[in-house]
């Protein structure tokens, strides 16, 4: 039951990670210590069907209501406490920076050369698409009113693009979803589902919307599995990469999104924020 209750709030926090353009889910299951069982469990549903479940079933639940319930609240959080809410995430990254280097630390690697190349283009990867924003201006217009079956078909193959970023530490798929202009009207679609509007248009576009996204996480988390197996520490050390950007990615994400006004009250809630990020990832990693 313990260990249920705690993949459910270990859920909940990527599910917030997934709502927030700039923070990435897949990084903060690693910062939470359960990335490799995360995408082992995907990548064999059925070989160990029983016990990859028993994992699934409360993430996955963790997950599902921290976006069904934490849409407005981290929309309403970032509007009007951009600079904590942030910098609690930044505390969430930072604090399981230790556990992440811990996997190649001591370790003989005659490839130094190539893990400092890997880390250096995971770091700039991961830096440009939080500056994406200020780079590409443009607005695509994506609507869901009147869509057609083109529509539904981009939607899935968007739903898959979306998952894999999720899936990638530091990438974030709701950056990648903005970028490509379908970000606000998927989570347009997703509030008014909560508040049961007009049900039977929005399940099907959010169905659609998350069979793209099943077969994304299944696909992606084949590949890190294969990764971390053949390759452990060169993919680390992209990891890594993916991590230590992320700590500047993220208020930068924030920036190009909001129109921030640093004001000393909150930029001192927001260091306090910081430090209860650390901590509750501290804790969070251990279990």
């Amino acid at each position: 039951m313990k260990k249920n209750i705690t993949l459910f709030i270990k859920g909940f926090i990527m599910g917030i990670a997934n709502i927030i353009p700039g923070v990435s889910g897949g990084t903060l299951a690693i910062i939470l210590g359960i990335y490799e069982e995360f995408i082992a469990a995907l990548s064999h549903l059925f070989k160990r069907f029983k016990e990859n479940i028993k994992f699934i079933i409360p993430l996955g639940i963790g997950i599902l209501a921290s976006i069904a319930t934490m849409s407005n609240v981290i929309d309403y959080s970032f509007n009007h406490f951009p600079v904590a809410t942030s910098l609690f995430f930044v505390g969430l990254v930072i604090g399981g920076i230790p556990l992440l280097s811990s996997k190649v630390r001591g370790k003989k690697d005659s490839r130094k050369l190539n893990n400092a190349i890997v880390f250096i283009l995971t770091f700039s990867l991961v830096i440009f698409m939080a500056c994406a924003e200020f780079i590409f201006s443009e607005s695509y217009g994506v609507s869901f009113t009147n869509i057609g079956i083109i529509g539904l078909i981009l939607l899935f193959l968007v739903g898959i693009l979306a998952a894999g970023t999720m899936v990638i530490p530091g990438v974030s798929g709701s950056l990648v979803l903005m970028l490509i202009g379908y970000y606000h009207p998927v989570i347009k679609t997703v509030k008014a589902l909560v508040h049961f509007e007009n049900v039977a248009h929005n399940v099907l576009i959010l169905g659609v919307f998350g069979v793209g996204l099943i077969i994304g996480i299944i696909g992606i988390s084949r590949l890190f599995e294969y990764l971390f197996k053949k390759h452990e520490t060169i993919t680390y050390y992209g990891v890594l990469g993916f991590i230590y950007a992320s700590v500047i990615a993220i208020p930068i994400s924030v920036v190009s999104t909001i129109d921030v006004k640093f004001k000393v009250l909150e930029i001192l809630i927001g260091i306090a924020m910081l430090f209860v990020g650390i901590v509750v990832s501290c804790k969070l990693g251990d279990k």
